[in-house]
């Protein structure tokens, strides 16, 4: 029977806890994983000790986005920051390797459509093949993420038709998209088309429902066709669950067990 091993964003989940505990709550609650975009205030030693004990894999984290607290959602795009760049992809390697992460994203940048030039996109796709030839010995994908305009205003990356472009002109076998079925129904987009549209590059999945952005189940996206459409393009990972809890986390996590028991249904059918 098909089903799809769940990954908590404890950037999103159990954020009533510190860090650390979020680890051991998500195995607790019975996901099969772990991802976060900036793990690196726990130094990797510590971060894969957590994860032994909790018997999880870390799925997926970004290289250093920038300043946050300036609205920086990436420095991929900026010419002038190459070689902060080049430091970040170095850290960021290293630490993917250290706690077994195969899945990095680069973050390409916020940068208002009236200010974006042509330098910018090549920097982008010089940046990610420079991280996907430094990445490939070490059996790690870089992986690029749509950001819709109603989550992530004026992000340089908005769509996956825009993703896939920077993916193949990057041209390394090791770049590969990570779709995000809010942001893609957020854009307007038809997720089940976009899925099959992009099927080749998709290397990563991030669930929440739409809108809202809260729990599978709890508006409108069709989880069981979403399912049945990652089955039937034989997508093999994980689906990271990066929504917005209605509330606590541990009080919202029923859609668990009931989607887990109505996706292995409706992607076997037979």
């Amino acid at each position: 029977m098909t089903s799809f091993p769940l990954s908590a964003h404890i950037g999103y989940l159990f954020t009533e806890r510190p860090m650390p505990e979020r680890i051991a709550a998500a195995a607790a609650a019975g996901f099969d994983a772990v991802e976060h975009p900036a793990p690196y205030a726990i130094p990797a030693p510590e971060m894969a000790a957590l994860l032994r004990r909790a018997r999880l894999t870390y799925t997926q984290f970004g290289l250093r986005s920038g300043d946050a607290s300036a609205g920086e959602k990436g420095i991929g795009i900026f010419p002038d920051r190459r070689e902060e760049f080049a430091r970040d992809l170095v850290e960021g390697l290293d630490y993917a390797e250290a706690i077994g992460v195969k899945l990095v994203h680069a973050m390409a940048g916020v940068l208002p459509e009236a200010g974006r030039l042509a330098e910018h996109w090549e920097c982008y796709v010089e940046n990610l093949a420079r991280a996907a030839r430094a990445a490939a010995p070490r059996g790690i994908t870089i992986i690029v993420e749509p950001m819709s305009a109603l989550a992530v205003p004026d992000y340089f990356i908005a769509t996956p038709d825009r993703a896939a472009e920077a993916i193949h002109a990057a041209a390394e076998p090791n770049v590969g998209l990570l779709l995000d079925m809010f942001h893609t129904a957020a854009a307007g987009l038809d997720v089940e088309a976009t899925i099959r549209a992009h099927a080749p590059l998709i290397r990563h999945a991030h669930v929440a429902d739409y809108p809202g952005r809260h729990e599978p189940g709890s508006a409108g996206l069709d989880f069981g066709l979403i399912a049945r459409t990652l089955a039937a393009i034989g997508y093999g990972g994980r689906l990271g669950c990066e929504y917005v809890p209605a509330g606590r986390t541990e009080d919202g996590l029923a859609w668990m067990n009931r989607h887990r028991a109505k996706w292995v249904n409706d992607t076997n059918p037979h």
